[in-house]
């Protein structure tokens, strides 16, 4: 769910491969429909409601697993994306989550590079959309340099070229703008160098086809042709006369915009040609998908990286996660949080809830949770980070409301809810640190109470253990949720 347009295409994996059935698209332009507190205007949301209700018909009936739906730059800013989210997926029936700008890169990069022959050296991918323009370095299917930039063909449309008109000094204006923005990537984008430059865009794809058009070259875009066509277009004047340049006229109103951004890239990074490739965004997504079907998924890549970085016990964590994952099992059903992602995020919590103490050993838990909510974690919605960062900042200490503060949805605050009684309850077990399996355990569980037995004489060995369960009754006492621990109890 871009910033202009809406795209899903659906593809069916075969022997490893992605073979495309259908793709569909529409312009929807939500970033147009941003007012000037930067809410969605109630019109910009029933156009991409009603996009979406097309698009639902040929979901239905899909498996979640096979299912993945983004929001980009529009969603990002918007501050009610929330409502518009809650509405989207009740039409679609699927969840829908908002990607940071450089995951929004990272997957651009790998649709790209899986449409692209498998060349040898580096190569520069700009894709512009309609709130934000993705710069990336990488090699064959690997990203390098990843970055996301404030700017797009529909903020610029309004900002530079609402009337329609095309003059010199509008169109120089919009390419400063976009300069301007460049400055803060152009040292090191230039320092790492390419070998080859590839646009991925609608903007790049129009702006390929102009050139074809005019015989300026052959579709591939250059700097001379850039030049020429800047020319041409104010001499034009209006975005009507676009027409003659077979420009689609629902394309007509950005195409300006995306060619100031277009040409700002050229000179600040100094390209002088670029090929235009059909891979974008939603390919990306295909392929991320495929990944995790085939378990090369790139988020265990993600959080194994996060352990060495952070220097993380790997063996205490691994520990943690076991009894964690144990407890879970007996206790999802009830609880209703059985899902793939319900697990994933438990155990991914676990692995990485010491992960603050990089920083200091005192609020180790809030440094964590910092850390996992602000970082660029490839792989991740911004969804996830925020619940996985609930997890490690709620598995220590106080059981407060604070925890959860930034959860709207009542439903996502209960299920984070149990999912850190969880967490709480594995960590404690694992406080002596002596690497044990989990002990066998007995979970029963109702909406705000989880009763724990252990093996008769485990806990009478484990004197610390107990006092810890002891103290965590007391702590989610407070919240109104009871801890149950029969020998605790006895005593």
């Amino acid at each position: 769910m871009g910033s202009n347009s809406f795209h899903m295409v659906v593809a069916r994996l075969v022997h490893g491969e992605i073979r495309t059935l259908e793709k569909m698209g529409e312009k929807v332009q939500l970033g147009a429909g941003l007012d000037e507190a930067n809410n969605l205007t109630p019109e910009a949301q029933e156009r991409g409601l009603s996009c979406l209700r097309r698009f639902a018909q040929r979901l239905n009936g899909m498996p979640p697993s096979g299912v993945q739906i983004v929001g980009t730059n529009a969603l990002r800013v918007a501050r009610n994306a929330h409502i518009f989210m809650d509405l989207a997926e009740e039409v679609l029936g699927y969840p829908v989550e908002i990607i940071a700008g450089r995951e929004e890169a990272r997957l651009i990069y790998l649709g790209v590079s899986h449409t692209l022959s498998d060349d040898c050296g580096r190569r520069l991918v700009i894709d512009i959309g309609g709130g934000s323009t993705e710069f990336i370095i990488g090699q064959r299917f690997e990203p390098e340099v990843l970055e996301s930039l404030h700017m797009g063909c529909v903020s610029f449309r309004n900002r530079y070229f609402p009337d329609g008109k095309i003059t010199r000094r509008q169109m120089d204006k919009a390419v400063t703008h976009a300069e301007q923005e460049l400055l803060n990537i152009r040292r090191h984008f230039r320092s790492v160098g390419w070998q080859s430059a590839v646009g991925s865009s609608g903007s790049i794809k129009a702006i390929s086809s102009v050139l074809a058009n005019l015989k300026i070259s052959d579709g591939t875009i250059t700097r001379d042709g850039m030049l020429e066509l800047r020319k041409r277009l104010v001499d034009m004047g209006r975005i009507e006369k676009l027409d003659d340049l077979g420009v689609r006229a629902d394309r007509q109103s950005i195409f300006p915009a995306g060619f100031a951004i277009l040409m700002a890239a050229f000179q600040s990074l100094g390209i002088e040609e670029m090929e235009f490739a059909d891979g974008a965004l939603r390919e990306g997504l295909l392929y991320d998908i495929a990944g995790r079907i085939q378990h090369e998924d790139v988020r265990e890549r993600t959080i194994s990286a996060l352990q060495e970085r952070y220097h993380v016990d790997q063996a205490h964590g691994a520990a943690v996660e076991q009894t964690a994952v144990a407890a879970w099992e007996q206790v999802a059903d009830t609880w209703g949080v059985r899902t793939a992602s319900d697990e994933e995020v438990l155990r991914w919590a676990c692995r990485l809830h010491e992960i603050g103490l990089t920083i200091s050993h005192s609020q180790y838990h809030k440094h964590g949770a910092y850390l996992l909510r602000y970082s660029d974690l490839p792989g991740f919605s911004q969804q996830f980070q925020r619940d996985l960062a609930t997890l490690v900042r709620g598995h220590r200490r106080k059981f407060s409301p604070a925890i959860f503060e930034g959860v709207d949805d009542p439903d996502d605050k209960t299920r984070l809810r149990y999912l850190c009684v969880l967490v709480r309850l594995a960590v404690l077990i694992q406080h002596p640190r002596n690497l044990e399996p989990p002990p066998r355990l007995a979970l029963s569980a109702d909406a705000n109470k989880l009763t724990v037995e252990f093996d008769e004489g485990w806990l009478d060995d484990r004197p610390l253990t107990l006092a810890d369960l002891e103290n965590e009754r007391d702590y989610l006492a407070r919240q109104n949720f009871e801890l149950v621990i029969p020998v605790a109890e006895r005593a």
